[in-house]
């Protein structure tokens, strides 16, 4: 496991913070230049299985089969240094948590649309073994990435369906229906639970898996044992190349799907591809971690029905899973909920943003349709043949 403070950082989030506005894009975004038509794929990303879709498009060679040239992805060290990067021009394809594309979208009026979704799932509650339910955890603290994560979305959601109030103390006592929620880096959350100085933690994976073999905790719920198929990560892309370059762009994104399709075929080589002991070395996590998310087994699925980590068994959610259409009702959806849940900083842009708009302003569907009529449809994803769903939220 790192142990540097890599994600997620407070420094991380301030400096975000100032990005995300209209007067801290500006000067990124004028110094952005034309974009030659042969300009190489350039992704950014953070090390964790939210990027694989790229990763895997990179390092199987599907951007080559497209015609195109691909560097090497570039790793960063926080979710600010990815939007600066985007922003300058200096990385062009990234991948970012949904809720912090409608910040920059709407908060900075970033010129960049979500084009894809980089997968599904992918997360989950975290805690200390004596937490056994969502209400054990009043009058304890609990750690999230980011304000504006999925994560923190579908943990107050939890904890208002059990009657817990977020609340963000520096010190003072928290009352027992009262659950406090502290900014963590993912690679800190594993020893803070060890050392019993949080009570759990909500967290994109590998980290939670990384709780279970490291034996510090287990999985209380998966997110995606809370709503169905929830997006995480999105992939996002400036619309001058998507208006300018649709040729280049319409290639990138039929890499991410094939891309897709192929990860959900080969498991276990996807695991052994983003690990540690991969020649790239994309992620800093070992084989035995990423295959415990991207390939449990039936015994464990059948444990976590048991232990109440799996409430909807019947939803045969994988802990994480791909499938790269952007349904509309997800992000419609995910501005109410933003709406209702607590994120510091200057959230007017948030309260003043109509979700159904967003839901038809955010996303460009445009590329991804043609990429998955190429691949055989929706249903080579196992989904059935519709650009239209129902959202499934029950805490």
């Amino acid at each position: 496991m790192p142990t540097d403070d890599f994600l997620f950082s407070r420094r991380d989030i301030v400096k975000l913070s100032a990005l995300l506005t209209a007067s801290g894009a500006m000067p990124f975004l004028s110094s952005r230049k034309a974009r030659a038509a042969d300009e190489p794929v350039k992704i950014g990303y953070l090390p964790i299985t939210d990027a694989t879709p790229l990763l895997v498009a990179h390092g199987k060679g599907f951007f080559e089969a497209e015609g195109l040239q691909a560097e090497k992805p570039i790793l960063f060290r926080g979710w600010s240094q990815i939007v600066e990067a985007f922003l300058a021009g200096q990385v062009n394809v990234v991948h970012l948590l949904s809720p912090i594309t409608v910040w920059a979208r709407y908060g900075s009026q970033t010129p960049a649309k979500a084009v894809a979704w980089n997968h599904t799932s992918g997360s989950g509650l975290s805690v200390a073994y004596d937490i056994n339910s969502v209400a054990d955890l009043g009058g304890k603290t609990v750690a999230i990435p980011f304000w504006y994560s999925i994560h923190n979305v579908v943990l107050q959601k939890l904890l208002r369906e059990n009657g817990l109030k977020s609340v963000t103390r520096s010190s003072g006592q928290i009352a027992p229906d009262e659950v406090n929620l502290l900014i963590m880096a993912p690679s800190d959350m594993v020893p803070a639970l060890a050392a019993g100085q949080i009570a759990g933690y909500i967290v994109a994976e590998p980290f939670n898996a990384a709780a279970e073999v490291n034996q510090v905790g287990k999985v209380l719920r998966f997110t995606g044992d809370v709503w169905k198929d929830h997006a995480c990560c999105v992939v996002f892309m400036n619309e001058q190349d998507l208006n300018e370059r649709p040729e280049w762009s319409q290639k990138v994104v039929n890499a991410m799907v094939k891309a897709q399709l192929w990860t959900r075929d080969n498991r276990a080589e996807t695991a052994q591809l983003l690990s540690s002991a991969n020649e790239n070395k994309y992620t800093p996590h070992s084989p035995e971690i990423l295959s415990r998310v991207l390939t449990p087994t039936d015994e464990d699925l059948a444990e976590y029905v048991k232990t109440g980590a799996i409430k909807h068994p019947e939803w045969r959610d994988r802990r994480i899973d791909f499938q790269p259409y952007p349904f509309p009702t997800y992000t419609e959806e995910l501005v109410k909920l933003l709406k209702e849940t607590h994120v510091e900083g200057d959230r007017a842009f948030l309260d003043e943003l109509d979700p159904a708009f967003a839901a038809r302003d955010l996303v460009d569907d445009r590329f991804v349709k043609k990429a998955i009529a190429e691949v055989g449809g929706l249903q080579a994803f196992g989904l059935a043949d519709s650009f239209d769903r129902q959202e499934v939220i029950e805490a």
